[in-house]
């Protein structure tokens, strides 16, 4: 296992960290946006102003993707997809509701403020993902709302979700965007575009505030992690225990109605178990 330093010196594009690190540079993020959905933009703001990691702040707190605005109030949010990870209970990828679960986010926090909802602003939920979700080789998928029974007829709630495939071959893309890819997949810088994000994450590499975040993070998700192992096997040594019981108090039951000599309600009392489990086991043994 990596020691933090290491882990730090070999962070990449790839790392929500550096990601977002990256990304709140105005003129990278902005860059991006214009060149991915070939519109100019005057300006953006940040609609998160936390860019340092105090040492209470715990990192469930921690929001890894970027919320920016931009002149005409558009909203974008942000994040890097490594894993396409699934649900276990489920069986099920997560990045659908994931994105749903973002533009819910972003939706609350706006009528939280005040905005009336006919005057929620245009938003973008953008996923930049190193594997191929939909596995049809697109550079870029975007989704908007439209009706099933017409196809051509779209609902204008001003929601749209993409999600960009770093290894895609299909599409129109610009260049900026195609050099952007191959930087995020095998670190080749092609364009100025990619120098500019390749020398900020140099430049970060080298503040030790960004690298004492780093470690603070690292830290209390260690924490984190020790603690959810800890409950675990608390859990699993109560239920352990009460499973033994359980079972030991049938074993007694089976005694006792092997006896003969206990009705089946005593039997019940003294093994605490319920008469319906005690009538069940009498009929296993005729």
């Amino acid at each position: 296992m990596q020691d933090l330093a290491t882990k730090f010196a070999n962070l990449t594009i790839q790392s929500d960290f550096i990601f977002k690190k990256v990304m709140s540079r105005k003129r990278i993020c902005k860059h991006l946006l214009e060149e991915l959905l070939q519109i100019e933009i005057a300006d953006i703001n940040y609609l998160e102003a936390e860019k340092t990691l105090e040492p209470e702040y715990t990192s469930r707190g921690i929001r890894l993707d970027i919320i920016v605005a931009d002149d005409k109030n558009t909203h974008y949010n942000l994040e890097m997809q490594v894993k396409n990870n699934k649900n276990p209970d489920t069986d099920t990828y997560v990045l659908p509701k994931r994105s749903r679960y973002y533009q819910a986010l972003l939706d609350i926090d706006l009528l939280q403020k005040g905005q009336p909802y006919d005057l929620l602003p245009p938003t973008f939920i953008i996923f930049i993902c190193v594997f191929d979700f939909f596995e049809q080789d697109n550079y870029v998928y975007t989704f908007k709302k439209c009706c099933l029974e017409n196809r051509e007829l779209e609902l204008p709630d001003e929601a749209t979700t993409m999600i960009l495939n770093t290894k895609g071959t299909h599409g129109a893309i610009s260049k900026d965007i195609k050099s952007f890819y191959d930087y995020v997949n095998n670190h080749i810088v092609t364009t100025d575009f990619t120098k500019q994000i390749d020398d900020e994450i140099s430049y970060l590499k080298l503040d030790t505030k960004v690298r004492r975040e780093f470690m603070l993070m690292e830290a209390r998700l260690l924490d984190e992690r020790r603690e959810g192992i800890a409950e675990g096997k608390e859990i699993g040594l109560a239920e352990g225990e009460a499973m033994g019981i359980a079972n030991a108090n049938i074993a007694t039951a089976k005694r006792m109605l092997a006896k003969g000599c206990y009705s089946l309600e005593d039997i019940a009392e003294l093994t605490s178990l319920p008469i319906e489990q005690v009538e069940a086991l009498k009929a296993d043994q005729v």
